[in-house]
């Protein structure tokens, strides 16, 4: 019994841990102290499920025991402060009138308030990726560093001088008004994106994908797209993700295993989720303004989405679109990937030539990716050999453990094709 109650509260704070620390933290005021109950909440959890049993809705039995937690909370500081009086008068609203429209709330409302919270102008970018990672994720400290490439060290002091730059400013906890929003949609599209990232392709763990992940991006994109409607952005982050979406059961073997993008069953990519994204590049041609970095990538996920086998895929169009977006977002990821797509379109020596000056750059130096695309265009170019040392170094470099069982193969793979070769001359 132990044993389940452990397994299953390990699995609901991973899912349910950014719920309630949205809720509580429109609530308390102060991320910390809704860091704080939470933890209590699942403490609490744990005393009580394994002396009665798991509860029939676990996630009902947290929500309710932390708002009680909550209130009594805000009763003893109150109290403690002898304020109780003038903080009833004048912040009305923290009261339990409050807390019934927190918890009986827009669950979404109060996830994308959190993530608006997390991406204020105040905090540096690095902090606003950290913070969100972390509360709205649910990701350990030690797991942010990993996605970062970071020593856990310095992501904890970001984390921690996030939370008290936020505090000292005073800054709510709740969307901001129209006027205020422009000025965080970047920062919010960057950070929902980056979720959805963790959850599409897992950074740790033994999991590739994280649909629980996958699912709360969604929901806070088609959300931030209502809240946006003309904003060709929103509506391209959010086609990307339905059209990327709609591929999670193909990417995923009976055991587990990656099934990469060229050997996924097409049948059973979602029609609707595609037929949703395409839908929205529709909008966005639409509103005939500038293509960004989102509505090129969606319409990158486009064309694989309308081919009907891997040999109908048009990389020719591919390569044009990232030769857009690396002239509109210039970073050394999003050149690896037109590396990918050149070399499909025109042959893998083509895509080498735009590897090889990346070996060299420092932020590449720890990204499995690097050699992972290295090794499958030498391997498409006839060099096995190189493409086995290349998949072994982005097997060591792998954090997640279903990628280096992936390099691992791969690197088998070209032994094999190896030998076979020698043989044949």
């Amino acid at each position: 019994m132990t044993t389940s109650v452990d397994t299953t509260i390990a699995t609901l704070w991973r899912v349910e841990s950014p719920r309630l620390i949205a809720r509580l933290g429109r609530l308390v005021g102060d991320l910390d102290t809704a860091e704080e109950l939470a933890q209590d909440t699942f403490a609490a959890a744990i005393e009580k499920w394994r002396a009665d049993g798991i509860p029939d809705n676990p996630a009902a039995w947290l929500t309710t025991t932390s708002r009680y937690l909550a209130i009594d909370r805000i009763r003893r500081r109150d109290t403690g402060r002898d304020k109780l009086r003038t903080v009833a008068a004048s912040t009305a609203e923290t009261t339990e009138i409050d807390v019934e429209r927190v918890v009986d709330g827009d669950l979404a409302d109060d996830l994308l308030g959190l993530v608006f919270m997390s991406c204020h102008p105040l905090l540096a970018p690095d902090a606003r990726s950290a913070l969100v990672l972390k509360l709205v994720c649910g990701l350990t400290t030690g797991e942010v560093a990993k996605a970062f490439l970071t020593p856990e060290a310095t992501v904890a002091q970001r984390i921690v001088r996030a939370k008290r730059t936020l505090a000292a400013a005073n800054v709510r906890f709740e969307l901001p008004g129209e006027n205020e929003r422009g000025a965080r949609l970047d920062a919010v599209r960057e950070v929902i994106y980056l979720l959805f990232n963790e959850g599409y392709a897992a950074s740790s763990g033994d999991a590739w994908i994280r649909t629980d992940l996958c699912d709360e991006a969604l929901r806070l994109g088609r959300m931030l797209a209502t809240l946006t409607p003309r904003d060709p952005e929103s509506l391209g982050l959010l086609a990307l993700m339905e059209i990327q979406v709609s591929r999670l059961a193909a990417r995923v073997g009976p055991d587990g295993e990656q099934v990469l993008l060229m050997d996924q069953d097409r049948s059973r990519w979602d029609r609707l989720l595609i037929r949703r994204g395409l839908d929205l590049i529709d909008r966005i041609d639409a509103l005939r303004g500038t293509a960004g970095p989102y509505a090129l990538q969606a319409a990158i996920a486009a064309c694989h989405a309308r081919a009907a086998t891997p040999e109908d895929t048009d990389w020719e169009r591919i390569a044009a679109l990232y030769d857009g977006l690396v002239q509109v977002v210039p970073s050394p990821v999003v050149e690896l990937n037109r590396a990918v797509a050149v070399g499909r379109a025109f042959g893998p020596e083509a895509g080498l030539e735009i590897v090889g000056p990346l070996r060299a750059v420092p932020s590449l130096r720890g990204y499995h990716l690097l050699p992972a695309v290295a090794g499958d265009l030498e391997c498409s170019a006839g060099l096995h050999a190189e493409a086995r040392d290349d998949f072994l170094r982005a097997a060591a470099l792998a954090g997640n453990e279903r990628d280096r069982t992936t390099m691992q193969q791969r690197a088998t793979a070209c032994v094999t094709h190896a030998e076979s070769a020698t043989l044949d001359r």
